[in-house]
């Protein structure tokens, strides 16, 4: 969600009560000003990003590969 989706200026917030949508507003509603960002993660979050980009590459090869085999045709 991007500021220009957030109705915080209109007097409603869509993020809740913790802003993950990754607005810009910088509202009072999703930016108490003690906005915690985390610049670490644990060893199983990293796997699990890892196994998720993996499986992104993966899909990417097969996406190639079947564009290189049309092309060839």
């Amino acid at each position: 969600m991007s500021d220009k989706d957030c109705d915080c200026k209109e007097g409603e917030c869509k993020c809740g009560s913790e802003c993950a949508c990754g607005c810009n507003c910088d509202c009072d509603c999703c930016h108490d000003g003690h906005h915690f960002q985390r610049r670490f993660q644990t060893r199983a979050e990293q796997v699990e990003a890892l196994e998720a980009y993996l499986a992104e590459l993966r899909l990417e090869v097969q996406a190639v590969e079947e564009r290189l085999a049309g092309l060839k045709k």
